[in-house]
């Protein structure tokens, strides 16, 4: 049985309700830094590979600067 892709929106709308729910009334802290974080690592890691690691071609697929790229990259430890 096939399952029908969900978009990107709609699993993290579930995540973010099971984080929520996981918490069990506990006050969250800092959830916008975790899902940036949660979420641009594997983005740059896949643009990245997809752009057969052309940091121009894969900035301008992003819709960033090229040195915005490149520090993102550094920081979550994309290159060296």
């Amino acid at each position: 049985m096939t399952r029908k892709p969900q978009h990107i929106d709609e699993c993290i709308r579930n995540a973010l309700e099971q984080y929520f729910e996981d918490l069990r009334g506990t006050e969250p802290d800092g959830v916008h830094h975790m899902i940036i974080n949660a979420v641009e690592r594997p983005m740059l890691d896949v643009v990245m590979k997809h752009a057969e690691g052309n940091q121009s071609k894969a900035a301008e697929w992003l819709g960033i600067n090229r040195n915005t790229l490149r520090r993102k990259l550094l920081d979550h430890k994309l290159i060296k």
